[in-house]
């Protein structure tokens, strides 16, 4: 496949997964199951990782470390939706693997972002210790880290997919 067309349908892709996602998130913190979005996320998040294992490396890079944990989540949430019906300690592997899995998207937004918009390269050419590049990254995590705590406690949807 040509690398701008990969690299086009990746980002897509990845942008669906992330809009998709974060709409899944609202329902989880507001007990809302969303089975057609919550399919379009978990399917578009998938497509996601498995899309960034096609570009061209010679060797593993830390992108394909996000996208391989990414997957294990993905498969820990996908099994406690659809496999185990959210039962008993699944529901909370679902909540983890979903928000964790959102999570990791938007951090390689952060990421790609800083490398390829000229204003925020500028303010974080390195992508280390930068206060933008690790404020952005920091305010995330926090953020994320909010959104799964609250989705643990209040998802607990009567109706199963």
């Amino acid at each position: 496949m040509d690398s701008q067309i990969l690299t086009l349908s990746h980002v897509a892709i990845s942008l669906v997964g992330i809009l998709s996602g974060v709409i899944v998130a609202w329902g989880l913190i507001t007990n809302r199951p969303l089975p057609g979005l919550t399919a379009i996320f978990l399917l578009t998040t998938v497509a996601t990782s498995v899309t960034g294992f096609f570009f061209h490396r010679d060797h593993i890079l830390p992108s394909h470390i996000v996208g391989l944990i990414s997957l294990l989540l993905l498969a820990a949430a996908i099994t406690g939706l659809y496999l185990r019906k959210l039962r008993g300690a699944w529901r909370g592997v679902y909540v983890v693997g979903a928000v964790a899995s959102l999570y990791l998207n938007v951090f390689v937004l952060i990421v790609q972002s800083f490398l390829k918009i000229p204003a925020l390269n500028a303010l974080a050419p390195t992508q280390s210790s930068e206060p933008a590049f690790a404020g952005s990254q920091g305010a995330a995590l926090l953020l994320f880290i909010v959104i799964g705590i609250l989705s643990f406690k209040r998802f607990r949807p009567a109706s199963l997919p």
